[in-house]
């Protein structure tokens, strides 16, 4: 070799390795920033208020500056103040001799107490595990009398019966009589009682076995069982599952395999058998609730009316077409229809126990509060119990939120919502009221953004809590007529400026794929983005539910978190919700009536044409997306209708086709034997054939649709297509602890390998 060429290699050598080093140092720091953003929310301080009520109905406590700097305001809304409830001084002094040391930090040694009795001036505190109680008047601080562990099993509540892989009994846990004497629990498929005296262990029935049990509630109901004002009744489901399909759920890490046997139905196949029974606590006796001759119904209880005359439940039709508001004699079973409730699509009243918030009865025991979407949009009507419509309440073109508190101020004739109704700001959210006459419609909140609200108990006042994506939460107490007492709260976000260089998101708007239907959604960029360099784009995808952030801290979804975090290193991520989602009206909604998966892509692919189109910094030629459960259906439905938009995808616990669950697909497409054709385009195992790109797939071995994913592999198998695969052992449907950081690595990984950013 001669010297001109060593000398030429030399050259080139020293000039990557001085090219590579600040290149190896940018990624670095970047890498740094991603796991940075995903401590977001601890960065910000303050803006958040937690109420503790007290007994004048008004008067709340809260704490703030846990754990180094407690304080634990007093706010006291009718003389508008805001005073420590504690001094702290003399309370670390009080506390001391009796603790045997100074106790830790230098504010309030606990953020949370309970006040002895409704006099308010004795309270019951915990420090380093030691019950104490402090005398308000004198600051004398006592030992509490130290629990048994048998007293402290007595009197909490235990969990009933444990989680199993069958998708209509989840974990349930005891529920408390409202004198306070028994919790219902349960054992042996049946029902029983746990007294909060002696412990001592009743059995109520004697006819549950396996797979006919009794207990049932869905994943977000927050109960299973609804005692009756007197004590002495229980109104408790008990459900037929033994027609169910059986799935086998193969727990790999025994020291042999075993295989446990749940019970998950198939769109189209038999459903659990709901029966409704009224449980007389003293005799036993059992009073069977006629719920109609509804094949297949959902049943969701309501409660009990005030006098214990009548319980109240729910009936919807398989499809989700008709829904009828029942009311049962407890002494005969007998039931009659207080109302009923159709659509000609489905009645969207989401799936994780949101149905009884449609109804909200009044004190007088005689009028309710009925949501319904006759109109198109969801909207206030009076009933009285008779199921006669008084009036209606709210109107308009825009939604009542179901998912937001509802206040009621009978004796000034209030009513409180939220809902979406910013002509402006689409997806703003604010506070409203309008009488019981159906008169004084009002917006009470007026900051951009999205307002969440917590009425005190006595109706008189409420803290707002209002943020949008650039600006922090602010939490604010206010009359019940919107006026403003004072701000509590606003937080403090220094730390987000100095240590994350953090810039809001762009916000954005763009045409569907009819060309004319607006979409919103968000950008995340990187801390150091450039608009003159070139960046591949990942998308965040969920299709079925509304996913775009609208607040300054993202709601707890783990997804929206990691979005944010990987533009850090180097993506530009987009979030649109597209039609087939709420909030927006039927019309928007019922686009994907009886055809899931045929219009959600297109209109996800035209959103990200029109943002490049005006951003020459997004890369077209990378693209990649992700999501979980119906966002990874949404991620396979993308590769493989789009191939040549999206390149890399990671699907993770991944809906494969609209088979796999009843609840999940039926109302949104009816049942397969009246659907034939738009089951099977919405199942992504014909379209196998078509992927083009990258795809990681990942999935747990627990999970439902475990064997959807091995359906989707075998597809791809067949078709010749190559794809990447992660399994985590015992993992379900929602990851957990190690697994969740593993599942969200190997997403990081996978996109910083296949889209190099």
């Amino acid at each position: 070799m001669t010297r001109l060429k060593m000398a030429t290699i030399v050259i080139l050598v020293v000039g990557l390795v001085v090219i590579a080093t600040p290149v190896r140092a940018q990624q670095a720091e970047r890498e740094a920033m991603y796991y940075r953003y995903l401590e977001f929310a601890s960065l910000v301080k303050g803006g958040s208020v937690q109420p503790h009520w007290m007994a004048d109905g008004s008067s709340f406590w809260y704490a703030e500056g846990a754990p180094a700097n407690t304080v634990i305001h007093k706010v006291d809304p009718r003389a508008n103040t805001k005073t420590p409830l504690f001094d702290t001084t003399r309370l670390r002094k009080a506390l001391a001799p009796v603790l045997g040391h100074e106790p830790p930090y230098k504010g309030l040694p606990f953020d949370k107490f309970t006040f002895m009795d409704k006099s308010e001036k004795a309270v019951k505190f915990t420090v380093e595990e030691k019950d104490f109680i402090l005398e308000l008047d004198t600051y004398t601080i006592s030992r509490a009398p130290a629990l048994s562990e048998e007293e402290k099993s007595r009197l909490a509540p235990q969990v009933a019966r444990g989680g199993r892989p069958l998708y209509f009994l989840a974990t349930l846990v005891e529920v408390l009589s409202p004198d306070g004497c028994w919790f219902a629990t349960l054992k042996d498929h049946n029902l029983w009682l746990r007294s909060t005296i002696d412990s001592r262990r009743v059995q109520i029935t004697t006819d549950g076995i396996e797979d006919y049990e009794w207990g049932h509630k869905k994943r977000r109901e927050a109960r299973w069982a609804w005692w009756s004002p007197s004590s002495l009744r229980l109104a408790v489901k008990k459900v037929d599952s033994r027609k169910v399909q059986k799935k086998p759920f193969v727990h790999w890490l025994k020291p042999l395999e075993e295989i446990e046997w749940g019970r998950y139905p198939r769109a189209g196949s038999p459903l659990p058998q709901m029966e409704l029974f009224i449980v007389d606590i003293l005799s036993n006796r059992q009073v069977r609730i006629d719920t109609g001759e509804e094949r297949n119904p959902y049943i969701d209880i309501i409660g009990w009316r005030p006098d214990g005359s009548e319980l109240l439940f729910l009936r919807m039709n398989r499809e989700y077409k008709k829904l009828d508001l029942m009311a049962a004699n407890p002494e005969t079973g007998s039931t009659r229809v207080v109302l009923t409730e159709t659509a000609k699509s489905f009645i969207h009243v989401g799936f994780g126990g949101e149905w009884a918030r449609l109804f909200t009865l009044l004190r007088d025991g005689q009028r309710f509060i009925w949501q319904s979407e006759r109109d198109g949009w969801n909207h206030l009507y009076l009933y009285d119990l008779k199921g006669n419509l008084i009036r209606r309440l709210s109107q308009g073109r825009f939604s009542v939120l179901r998912w937001a508190p509802m206040a009621v101020h009978e004796k000034s004739g209030w009513v409180y919502f939220t809902a979406i109704g910013d002509k402006q700001r689409l997806y703003d959210t604010h506070l409203y009221r309008v009488n019981l006459e159906g008169q004084g419609f009002t917006q009470l909140t007026q900051a951009p953004g999205q307002h969440w609200t917590q009425f005190a108990p006595s109706k008189d006042f409420f803290l707002d809590t209002h943020s949008s994506l650039d600006r922090p939460p602010t939490v604010e107490l206010r009359r019940a007529d919107g006026t403003l007492l004072q701000t509590l709260s606003t937080a403090n976000i220094d730390a987000l400026k100095a240590e994350l260089k953090w810039r809001p998101p762009e916000e954005f708007v763009v045409k569907a794929a009819d060309g004319k239907t607006d979409l919103y959604g968000v950008l995340y960029k990187p801390y150091d983005f450039d608009p003159r360099k070139k960046y591949p784009v990942l998308e965040l995808n969920y299709a079925a539910a509304n996913v775009v952030p609208h607040t300054f801290i993202p709601f707890d979804w783990a997804p929206i978190i990691h979005a944010q975090a990987l533009a850090q290193l180097g993506f530009v991520v987009f979030i649109v919700d597209a039609r087939g989602t709420g909030g927006r009206g039927r019309d928007f909604l019922d686009v994907v009536y009886r055809n899931f998966g045929r219009y959600e892509i297109p209109d996800h692919v035209a959103a990200l044409k029109q943002l490049a189109a005006k951003r020459p910094y997004m890369d077209l030629g990378r693209v990649g997306i992700f999501g979980h459960s119906w966002g990874a259906y949404f991620t396979l439905r993308a590769l493989l209708l789009a191939p040549e938009v999206y390149h890399v995808g990671v699907a993770s616990a991944p809906v494969v086709e609209p088979y796999t669950g009843a609840i999940a697909h039926e109302p949104f497409m009816g049942l397969p034997q009246n659907n034939k054709e738009g089951y099977e385009y919405a199942s992504n195992l014909r379209f196998a054939h078509n992927l083009k790109g990258k795809l990681l797939l990942i999935v747990g071995t627990n999970d439902v649709l475990f064997a959807g994913t091995m359906k989707m592999v075998d597809a791809l198998v067949r078709a010749g297509k190559p794809y990447d695969l992660i399994v985590l052992p015992e993992e379900g449907h929602g990851f957990r602890g190690t697994s969740a950081v593993y599942a969200r690595e190997a997403t990081r990984r996978y996109f910083q390998e296949h889209l190099q950013p």
